[in-house]
Parts: structure tokens; C-alpha cells; sequence
């Protein structure tokens, strides 16, 4: 709770997506994709990294001249920032790797950016979510042979040609195991790991560059956040670990469905299948109120139920992450969770209590309490003095959903709650300078503010106080 910043609230995974990027007939009858396997030598990728904020500035240039020469600044402005998300996120999509990473990241932040910044940027935002090129098939072959064995065929009886899925370190097929089950086999692009971190290096080091891309939102942090992530990331086995417990705490779960796993090894993980028409991500884009309302409930019962189950936090709550599973009549239905590659380890196998406790206090609007809560759990340091007042607004983020029976997400609370906590004329401002933030809380804290953004994408409206008594330590109790 040290800070809303929405940089500092994402906790980047690799998103598997499951819409439909590829299929038999994306592939030539070589099996290669001319051009779109992932991009490995670094001079090329930091290359096309550079010449982002080029591209920036030369159309802000053109923009000039164009007002100059007499085009309304608001036509010029928006011409500008279409040209620039068009670029920037074709750029990070195509690239893959640390680069399509930070794109999926900003994606979640789209609730929170000004409007007339945000629209040009949304339709690109969204596309990225739900889409990558595909490696060549063969290069798919050979991951697999090198992960399950050169007897993987006796296994994986059958293997889809095309991708129905790609983001940003895998792409996922479609199969059919030996037991005659539906799999999704998740296959890491050769040189990921590579890719990964030399192109979050890069991002870093352009990071000042960079930002007038994506105004209002304080890089670095973010970065960071990926960079001190990205080895769990790459490792298959410890992700098909996280997600054999999901799947087993939420077995026969009338609400969430988690997949299975079924054969792992090294760069690749096979999983159950789950069959779905779409992600959180279309549902944002153009799902009727009635879904919005009803899958946001789901996805916030999941975020919170699942740690009281299995001691551990699903980190990336990216839209493409989430499955809607409708009823057999068309109705909404289930919610079904993918990629546990970036998953928080609970230091006291669930939530920690005082987490609970003080967020009940702060929705009670007990001051004091608050005050001295915090500071016993560090996260006001013992010399530093803080306003009572001031410290209980700057908190409203996280607070204001505990005080109504159901709380209405929207981009205009989200907006208006990054305004203020970000805008340095506002008193709560320096609230942030004063707050710690104790590493066990490093990754519920971006997780929630994560979360937070997808209801405000979805604009759902969800019994969130209810679900917090009943899932969250100390909240019912304080």
C-alpha cells in the first residue's frame, strides 16, 4: 500500500492468450512463417527498441508543422498519438520476448490514463492482449522433442499445425494426448530467456526516452518489477507446480475451472484443455453489463479465494489470463484461469491477517488505528510522522470498494483516483514519499492494484466488501 502508482501496481507474466492467432492454414507447407519467428540477435532488437521515441519525435515534429499550418491542435494531437500506439505496440508485439512483456503490462494501465490519451491508445492496447505472431511449426516440433523426449509422438498423439495462442515468452497448440484428452501444449520460444532480459535491459536504458509514449506513467518501477521476475518466469516446472495446487484447490469449484497439468519438462508444459469462446479481454472490449458484472465478481472471488486455498497469489491479472466459460443456454458461466508463471509464494500460506485488519480499519475510518497499524507492520517507519487525514485519502483506493455492499469499478474512478494521488498539488501526494512497502507485501500490493484496473476496464460492479469477509484474514474479525 506503499504507493498508487499504476506502474507500481502490475505484476508482468507471460499472458497466454487463447483466441484463435493462427491455425492449419497460417502455416506454409514448409512449416516456417517467413519473417515472424521471434527476433533473437540483440543489435536488431535494440535497433527497433531505439527507434520508438525517433518515431515519437518525428511525427510530434510533423505535428508542428501541421499546426503551424493552420490543423486544429486537438486533430494533430490525436493523429499523433494513433501513429505513435500503432507503432509502439505493433513494435512490442512483434518483437515478443521483454518487449511484448511491457506492452501486455501497460495494457492493464489503460483504465488509468487520461482519455484523450487513452482512446487512440486502447484498440492497439486490447489487440496486444489477445495476439502475437507465431514461431514456425517445426521450431514448435523440435521444443517438444527436446522437453518430452524423441518418444513424444507415443504422448502427444496429434498437434495442431497453427498456434490458438501466443504472447510473449510461449505460444500454445492444441493437441490431443494419448488417453484421448484435449491438451494445450505450451512451448517457449527458443531464445526467450535471451530476449527477455536483453530487451528489459534495453527498455530500461531508454526508459526517459520512452515515457512520453505512454505519459503519466512512471516507468521504472515497472521495469523493475519484470527484471526481478523474469527468471521464475522462464522456469516451466516450478509454473506447472503453482498450477497442479490451483488446480487441486479448486477442483469441482462450480464458479472457477483450472486446468490441470498433465506432462511437463523444460520448455514446455502440457496441459488440460479448456475450451472457451473468449478472454476477460473481449469482454472489456464489448460484453453486455450483465457479463461485466458477473465475470468481474469471478475474477475477484478467484484473486482472493485462491490464496486461502493454496497458499499462494495468482500475480498477473491480465485479461487474456481469464477465460469465460458461458453456460449451455448462452448465459454467463464459469471463469476459467490460465498461466501460473507468475505466482506469489505466501510467506504465512495465505494472506497475512494484518492485511485484513487494517484495510477494515481504514474503511471504518478509525485514524488512529490506522496510523498505528501500519507502523507496527512497517509501513510507516518508526521516526516518520504522518496526517491521519491525509494518509486515509491517499488510501481510498483500496478502500472505498469495503464501504458499499457493491462497489461500481469504472475508467472514470480509476482516472480520477490516479489524478489525485498522482498530481503533486494535491496534499495526499507526498503521503507516498513517507509509506514503506515490506517485501512481503511487494506482490499482493501490485497484484491488487492490477486488479483494480481489469474491474475498471470491465466497469463491473461486484459485492466486494462480502467477498473480502469471507476470503480475506482479519477483515471480518477487525
Amino acid at each position: 500500500m506503499s504507493s498508487f502508482r499504476p506502474s507500481r501496481g502490475i505484476c508482468p507474466g507471460h499472458a497466454v492468450e487463447t483466441s484463435r492467432t493462427g491455425g492449419a492454414g497460417s502455416v506454409g507447407d514448409n512449416g516456417l512463417v517467413p519473417d515472424r519467428d521471434l527476433p533473437r540477435k540483440a543489435a536488431a532488437r535494440t535497433a527497433r527498441l531505439a527507434a520508438l521515441p525517433l518515431g515519437y519525435a518525428g511525427r510530434s515534429a510533423l505535428g508542428l508543422g501541421r499546426r503551424l499550418g493552420g490543423a486544429p491542435a486537438e486533430t494533430v494531437l490525436t493523429d499523433i498519438q494513433q501513429r505513435t500506439a500503432e507503432q509502439l505496440f505493433r513494435t512490442l508485439g512483434e518483437l515478443k520476448g521483454g518487449a511484448m512483456k511491457f506492452g501486455q503490462a501497460l495494457s492493464v494501465l489503460e483504465a488509468a490514463l487520461p482519455e484523450e490519451v487513452a482512446g487512440p491508445y486502447r484498440e492497439q492496447l486490447t489487440r496486444l492482449q489477445d495476439a502475437a505472431p507465431p514461431m514456425p511449426t517445426q521450431t514448435v516440433r523440435d521444443q517438444i522433442e527436446g522437453a518430452l523426449g524423441p518418444g513424444w509422438r507415443d504422448q502427444l498423439v496429434w498437434l495442431d499445425g497453427g498456434p490458438t495462442a501466443a504472447a510473449s515468452i510461449g505460444q500454445v497448440h492444441k493437441g490431443t494426448w494419448h488417453d484421448g484428452r484435449d491438451v494445450a501444449v505450451k512451448v517457449q520460444y527458443p531464445g526467450a530467456g535471451d530476449a527477455l532480459m536483453g530487451d528489459l535491459r534495453q527498455i530500461a536504458r531508454l526508459g526517459r526516452t520512452i515515457a512520453p509514449l505512454v505519459p503519466g506513467v512512471d516507468l521504472k518501477p515497472l521495469i523493475q518489477e519484470m527484471q526481478d521476475r523474469a527468471v521464475d518466469e522462464l522456469d516451466y516446472e516450478l509454473e506447472a507446480e503453482a498450477q497442479r495446487a490451483f488446480a487441486r484447490a479448486f477442483a469441482g469449484d462450480p464458479e472457477i475451472v483450472v486446468p490441470d497439468v498433465v506432462a511437463v519438462g523444460g520448455t514446455v508444459i502440457v496441459t488440460e484443455w479448456l475450451e472457451s469462446p473468449a478472454s476477460l479481454a473481449q469482454v472489456i472490449r464489448d460484453g453486455t453489463q450483465e457479463e461485466r458484472d458477473h465475470y468481474g465478481e469471478l475474477f475477484v472471488r478467484f484473486l482472493f479465494a485462491g490464496p486461502s486455498r493454496t497458499g499462494m497469489l495468482h500475480a498477473d491479472p491480465h485479461p487474456g489470463n481469464f477465460r469465460v466459460l458461458p453456460a449451455a443456454d448462452g448465459s454467463p458461466g464459469r471463469l476459467g484461469i490460465l498461466d501460473y508463471g507468475a505466482v506469489a509464494r505466501l510467506e504465512s500460506d495465505g494472506l497475512p491477517e494484518a492485511m485484513g485488519r487494517l484495510i477494515r480499519v481504514a474503511s471504518e475510518s478509525d485514524r488512529e488505528g490506522l496510523v498505528e497499524g501500519l507502523r507496527a507492520e512497517g509501513f510507516i517507519k518508526d521516526r516518520t510522522k504522518i496526517d491521519p487525514d491525509l494518509l486515509l485519502d491517499y488510501l481510498s483506493p483500496f478502500v472505498e470498494p469495503t464501504q458499499v455492499e457493491r462497489f461500481r469499478f469504472s475508467r472514470e474512478w480509476m482516472r480520477s483516483q490516479f489524478n489525485r494521488i498522482n498530481n503533486p498539488r494535491e496534499p495526499s501526494y507526498t503521503v507516498a514519499m513517507k509509506l514503506n512497502l515490506p517485501p512481503s507485501y511487494l506482490l499482493i500490493h501490485r497484484t491488487w492494484l492490477g486488479g483494480i484496473g481489469v474491474l475498471s476496464q470491465l466497469e463491473a460492479e461486484a459485492p466486494f466488501r462480502a467477498i473480502l469477509t469471507e476470503f480475506l484474514p482479519g477483515f471480518a474479525s477487525a
